[in-house]
């Protein structure tokens, strides 16, 4: 089959005809409908985050099942699905708590598939790794089943594919918060792909204010249309500050979907006496955060992360398709530039020139 596979970081991918394994037992094989292009990947690209290579990456996708191996029960050929890129174990610690997101025995494989081994080689036989047991940069998937979730055939696949990463990643971070409620303020830092999203969770649970930050107007302009309330431009000003005087002292919650030390402090700066900034974004690997303890001591703030939406992705996905299928959220529109696999390195170009809405690979 052919893939993307990133050799080294700061090089391009390159696209490449790798040999895949058969399904082993619980696994199926997907062939892929649609992979979104995530900041996530390019932090491996440019190096920013630890990742074993060479290694075919993309963790946003959705596809359709060709075959499976023996064991597999509740899936079956034809099947559409969402794939998740945290693949639960369903048996250690951490799973039997509720909390599948966090997976120990999938943090502890990495990108090997659960049983530690590989399923893609190159010509060589020489091993190739996953992300996230997925790598949907390439034509098909080969993963275990419970990381799989059916959907219908009205939800397109560059939807199903968002639904995958950003929308449950963004969506999730807000609705999943065990103290959100209508009539809180927000602020959303950063306008990408899960930003917008964390926007719309907001918004679904009637947020009085949403406050979008960002250092591009256009994005956010954009945000707009998904139900931010107020802009802020933080080029030239203190974001914080800006968002404390439209909230009249700080938001209720606060939202780093970019990912930084930066960010991060300028999310509990802008949250006001009692106030939550959520960490969402993926900071690079060696970047280290500090924060105003009297602040926070003081105004009783809380500084919390949001893994995938903070839940069991395959939950979130649910409550997604719903809202998709009845109209209560706005997924299509996200999608603003659709590629074919060979022009993957253009599709993260665009990424990084900070382009409106998420790219999609769009598979034949």
């Amino acid at each position: 089959m052919r893939a993307a596979v990133l050799d080294a970081p700061n090089t391009p991918l390159k696209i490449k005809d790798l040999h895949q394994d058969q399904p082993q037992h619980g696994e199926v094989r997907i062939r892929m409908g649609a992979a979104g292009i995530c900041a996530s990947d390019h932090h491996i690209i440019a190096g920013t985050a630890a990742f074993p290579l060479p290694s075919v990456l993309g963790h946003e996708g959705a596809g359709t099942i060709e075959a499976v191996g023996p064991g597999v029960t509740q899936l079956q050929p034809g099947d559409r699905c969402i794939l998740s890129f945290v693949t639960p174990c369903g048996q250690c610690p951490t799973c039997r708590k509720g909390q599948p997101q966090l997976c120990d025995a999938h943090q502890a494989t990495g990108s090997r598939l659960l049983d530690g081994t590989v399923r893609l080689h190159d010509q060589n036989g020489a091993e190739v790794f996953q992300m996230g047991k997925l790598g949907v940069f390439g034509e098909h998937v080969v993963t275990a089943q419970q990381a799989c979730f059916p959907i219908p055939d009205q939800v397109p696949m560059d939807v199903a594919a968002l639904i995958g990463c950003s929308v449950t990643t963004g969506v999730g971070a807000v609705i999943n918060q065990p103290t959100t409620h209508p009539g809180m303020t927000v602020a959303v830092i950063g306008a990408g792909g899960v930003g917008l999203n964390a926007i719309q969770g907001a918004k679904m649970l009637n947020a009085s204010t949403i406050i979008a930050v960002d250092i591009h107007d256009h994005k956010l302009e954009f945000a707009r249309r998904f139900g931010a309330t107020h802009t802020v431009n933080a080029r030239n000003i203190d974001p914080a500050a800006a968002v404390r005087e439209l909230s009249d002292g700080g938001v209720d919650f606060a939202f780093d979907t970019y990912g930084s030390s930066q960010t991060a402090n300028q999310a509990l700066d802008s949250a006001g006496k009692g106030g939550t900034a959520v960490v969402v974004g993926i900071a690079p690997t060696e970047d280290r955060g500090s924060v105003d303890l009297v602040d926070m001591v003081r105004k009783q703030k809380t500084l919390v992360g949001s893994y995938y939406g903070s839940a069991s992705p395959h939950r979130t996905f649910q409550t997604l398709v719903d809202m998709y299928l009845t109209g209560r959220i706005e997924i299509d529109h996200i999608v603003q530039r659709r590629y074919p696999l060979d022009q993957i390195n253009k599709a993260f170009q665009d990424l990084e020139q900070g382009k409106d809405g998420r790219g999609v690979i769009i598979f034949d």
